[in-house]
């Protein structure tokens, strides 16, 4: 009897592991739907109003006119469509990363590209206004409704569900590596359930939750139907020759069952990633990056053109903060310090004071108590007795850093950037994190929406050499959106 009522609950989570992609899609494409529909009628409203009549006369060759609600039905379908073609609600692409975003705005800007063709071959006399009021108000609710979905799949995946069901098969530190990478990022949607290493240790521990571990290659797919797994990740071909590797892919369910190969190199963004096929062989091509020509040009444009509207829109917010720090305790409004920037070259970097006049001189007794976890280079306390009550106002908020904005004027520092480091803190640095130096340091980047001093040193470094080996302009944007909510939450910000 217990079976069976155990049964009876767990059905439903079942149904839900095979087909939770099928049941977003759905729920996206209906608010689609309806975000097409309002954005379309809304337009011929604001255009025509309601009980206009005008109508759009094809003039080449047909004596035709068309009605603009029978136009509007046909653009809200044909939306749809492209939606579809391009694969906006594939499982693969909702819920992380940019690629949802792009194919919606792609099937948009493909769909109005392609009726202006129509309108210029068949000289429809149609209104502009009518078109430059639907067009960005649709892609705006698209947006808006595929962030909205984002959100509750992200809040669903938190407690383990409508995720990617994984096993991985590979060595004990390559799987341990995978597994421990997906366990802190959730939101990503695979959940590792189960791994096969061959030659496993006996006191193989995995993160996640209750993932089994065997070591037999040939029970992967009775592994994988036992699990309900959907996805088989190889970390490592060690102990899988190609021909194995192959069976095993010929052994998934199609359809159902993805086979993932995990190279060992990682923190590459995926611009930076090509598959070229050659010789019947995947080889995946990385671009090494580059610090010079356009792209420079590109990053210290928006640098400056940011730092001047900033200062421009923020001065009265400085100078009132100006004339608290003053009044608040005896010492200078700007604190001055000097750390190290492109190149390795020392700049002199601007903050709002937020400790007392002689913190340096104090610093020195404060240097053996115990830092954050895990940060042996990086000195932060969360109770910094050097810290002024305005101060921990403005430390909260990030407040204190906003005379950095002169810094990015005078193009010692960037907008958007890895960390800028102490000179001591430099001198206990290893070879490679020296990379760092090769674009300036930024006002905010990846340390700054991750944690800020709550990050280790090795994800400090990690996140760092991620933006200098991956930078886009698009990147800095979304750093910059992420910002914000990071200095309205309390995380690391201290």
């Amino acid at each position: 009897m217990v079976s069976e009522v155990q049964a009876t609950r767990s059905a439903p989570q079942a149904a839900r592991r095979g087909d939770w992609g099928a049941f977003y899609a759905r729920g996206i494409a209906v608010c689609d739907f309806f975000a097409i529909a309002w954005a379309v009628v809304g337009a011929q409203l604001l255009r025509f109003g309601v009980s206009s009549e005008e109508e759009a006369r094809i003039s080449r060759g047909f004596d035709v006119s068309l009605n603009y609600t029978m136009i509007s039905v046909i653009l809200v379908v044909a939306w749809m469509v492209s939606l579809a073609v391009f694969k906006t609600r594939d499982a693969r692409v909702i819920g992380v990363g940019a690629t949802e975003y792009r194919r919606v705005a792609q099937a948009t800007l493909w769909l109005f590209g392609l009726t202006a063709i129509i309108v210029f071959l068949l000289k429809i006399d149609i209104a502009r206004a009518y078109i430059l009021i639907a067009l960005p108000a649709g892609l705006l609710m698209l947006l808006v409704n595929r962030w909205l979905w984002r959100q509750i799949l992200r809040a669903s995946r938190a407690r383990g569900l409508d995720s990617y069901r994984v096993v991985l098969v590979g060595s004990a530190s390559s799987v341990a590596a995978i597994a421990r990478d997906l366990a802190s990022a959730p939101s990503a949607g695979y959940r590792v359930v189960a791994a096969v290493v061959p030659n496993a240790p006996h006191d193989l521990v995995l993160p996640g939750r209750d993932v089994a571990v065997g070591s037999d290659a040939d029970q992967i797919i009775p592994l994988m139907a036992e699990h309900e797994a959907d996805t088989l990740v190889i970390t490592s071909s060690d102990e899988l020759p190609p021909q194995r590797i192959r069976e095993l892919s010929w052994q998934l369910e199609p359809g159902r069952q993805h086979l993932v190969m995990a190279p060992s190199l990682t923190d590459v963004g995926g611009p930076r990633i090509h598959m070229r096929p050659v010789a019947g062989l995947p080889l995946m091509h990385v671009e090494t990056p580059t610090f010079e020509g356009p792209q420079l040009f590109l990053k210290r444009t928006f640098d400056l053109v940011g730092s001047v509207v900033l200062l421009v829109v923020l001065s009265p917010v400085m100078l009132v903060i100006a004339a608290l720090v003053k009044l608040s305790s005896p010492g200078p409004v700007l604190f001055a310090q000097d750390r190290v920037g492109l190149r390795g070259r020392p700049f002199r970097m601007l903050k709002f004071r937020s400790m007392v006049a002689d913190a340096e001189a104090q610093l020195a007794p404060l240097l053996d108590r115990e830092r954050d976890a895990g940060n042996h280079v990086l000195f932060k306390l969360k109770d910094d007795p050097r810290v002024t009550p305005l101060g921990r106002v403005l430390r909260r908020f990030s407040l204190d850093e906003l005379p950095q904005l002169f810094n990015v004027l005078a193009g010692s520092m960037s907008l958007v950037g890895p960390r800028p480091p102490l000179p001591r803190e430099v001198a206990a640095y290893e070879d490679h994190v020296h990379r760092k130096f090769l674009v300036k340091p930024g006002v905010t980047g990846l340390w700054q929406v991750n944690g800020r001093s709550q990050l280790s040193w090795e994800d400090s470094v990690r996140l760092d050499l991620f933006y200098v080996e991956n930078w886009s302009l698009i990147g800095d944007v979304v750093i910059i959106w992420r910002t914000f909510k990071a200095v309205i939450g309390k995380v690391g910000a201290y």
